[in-house]
């Protein structure tokens, strides 16, 4: 099968198919979303009787919705016990699937619990073309791998052309238990952990060879917890593109559903033709998930809250800086050895963005080393980014001044970096010389509160340039008074694609697209 209707074929690295659930309440509404299916890009649809508010009349409805389709047909008529909406009569919905493979259906979908009975039904009366799915589905948990393999068998044993086993996913690491599924099956199979914490299995499927995989045509009308839009399936995780040798990286933390950098980094991907795939990661126990994902496939990961420290802790080797700042935010799977690398690209990206932003002022003196060589570099704040902004400051040669309001948490980075210590209050006349370096990583200013600021204006005109991490809004108050008042500005924004220009390059070994990657950005943020 080639292409869904409505999307220019492009070459498949995979036999994967996207079925899309269809689940209107009357005949009229699932023709219209076939329709839109077919114009997403979905190979089939799944047409779900048990949807119908209407009673069903078998010879007409069905026989209508089957020759109408403009797709493939799957037929499943899921009752109650089986986690759909049909509760009538158990003789008419098996009948109703009969008639769905005399009528010419591509597939029909049957629970495991009435396989045996059903398919003794049709003994030597189904059509080749008509491929009939047995299918479990536990609402509950992901079993272990035995049961899992215990039940592949048992579906085969009932002379199912495809098995389907829908799970679902408690943890992140039950996904590992249905790719393995997948991996190993000699059958055609679906292999499915539903929920948040099971997405990796409903996009991986293309990597492990998976039957098909379900896509649905708007976010939240889903037909199960967990399904992504075709869209997402097609533009956002290139699912035609996966392939057996697609190196899987992602971001762990928790919550992880707002992240921008699937966005990002799928599309950067793309562009330079690297086969790879970038997938969110709800992650609870971060060394559980290293140890249970530890195939040579799965190679790099972006960490973000509450994981940057647990990130650390997992690592075979951390960059020095990173052992300072005591957390990563970038992890690389060494491929010579398999070692686990971890590296702080925050302080990289943001210490990238102020120099960029300091090379590009007027009379700067372009010389071989950093231009943040013995500059006076005033941190605001003492947290994670603090630390990483004052460490990669003194790393460049510039001499650290760390102010916090809380003097204690001010004194001890400062002891860290040989640098000084105030407290936000003494910021305000803290005027040792002129064409200082001013960083915020606190929140004073983020939204909603975009009216505060951590420095009064009349104390801005002793710096040359201002940088805030804050990156909502863009155009801070700190920023607008830092300019008014004559000094450069960095946006937080620059941080962040600064540090995704260097994350690019760890996961790939290739220069980063930086036009492109900003341009992504921008379209996302």
């Amino acid at each position: 099968m080639v292409g869904g209707g409505g999307v220019d074929v492009v070459k498949r690295n995979n036999a994967t198919l996207i079925c899309s659930p269809v689940m209107g309440e009357s005949i009229e509404e699932m023709i219209d979303q076939i329709e839109i299916a077919r114009e997403e890009g979905a190979d089939l649809v799944e047409i779900r009787l048990d949807y119908l508010k209407k009673g069903l009349d078998v010879e007409k409805d069905l026989e209508v919705l089957i020759r109408k389709s403009s797709l493939p047909t799957l037929i499943t008529f899921r009752p109650t016990w089986e986690g759909g909406q049909y509760a009538g009569d158990e003789n008419k919905r098996l009948s109703t699937l009969r008639r769905a493979i005399e009528l010419g259906a591509g597939y029909v979908d049957v629970e495991l619990k009435v396989a045996d009975e059903f398919l003794k039904s049709i003994d030597g009366r189904k059509p080749e073309s008509v491929k009939v799915i047995v299918s479990s589905h536990n609402y509950e948990k992901t079993p272990p791998a035995e049961e899992l393999g215990d039940l592949v068998v048992r579906i085969q044993a009932t002379g199912a052309d495809i098995v389907k086993i829908a799970t679902t996913a408690l943890d992140i690491t039950d996904s590992a238990r249905i790719l393995q599924v997948l991996a190993h099956s000699q059958v055609p199979i679906i292999g499915i952990a539903m929920g948040e914490k099971g997405l990796m299995t409903r996009v991986l499927s293309a990597k492990f060879g998976g039957c098909l995989t379900f896509g649905v045509i708007q976010a939240g009308a889903v037909s199960a917890p967990g399904q992504p839009t075709i869209k997402d399936l097609l533009e956002l995780y290139n699912f035609r593109q996966i392939g057996p040798d697609t190196k899987v990286h992602g971001v762990i933390g928790n919550p992880i559903g707002h992240s921008k950098s699937p966005h990002l980094y799928n599309a950067a991907f793309k562009s330079v033709g690297f086969n790879g795939i970038y997938l969110p990661l709800l992650v609870d126990n971060v060394a559980n998930f290293l140890k249970t994902f530890s195939s040579p496939d799965f190679v790099g990961y972006s960490y973000t809250i509450p994981h940057k420290v647990a990130g650390l802790e997992c690592c075979d080797e951390v960059d020095p800086i990173a052992k300072a700042i005591g957390a990563i935010s970038c992890m690389v799977k060494r491929p010579s050895d398999g070692k686990l690398i971890g590296y702080n690209v925050d302080y990289l990206g943001a210490i990238a963005a102020i120099e960029e932003g300091l090379r590009g002022m007027n009379g700067f003196n372009p010389t071989s080393g950093s231009p943040l060589a013995s500059k006076l570099f005033v941190v605001i704040g003492a947290g994670g980014a603090g630390k990483a902004l004052a460490f990669g400051g003194n790393a460049k040669g510039a001499r650290v001044v760390v102010a916090n309001r809380t003097l204690e948490k001010a004194k001890e980075l400062a002891s860290k970096v040989g640098g000084e210590a105030l407290s936000l209050e003494a910021l305000r006349d803290f005027h040792p010389e002129d064409g200082m370096i001013l960083v915020n990583t606190t929140s004073i200013g983020m939204k909603p509160a975009i009216d505060q600021t951590p420095v009064p204006k009349a104390a801005l005109k002793r710096y040359s340039l201002v940088f805030d991490a804050i990156y909502t809004p863009k155009l801070t108050r700190l920023l607008r008074e830092a300019q008014e008042s004559g000094a450069a500005i960095v946006y937080g924004t620059e941080m962040f694609i600064n540090q995704a220009f260097v994350q690019f390059e760890k996961f790939t070994g290739l220069p980063a697209p930086k036009e492109f990657i900003r341009e992504v950005l921008a379209r996302n943020t």
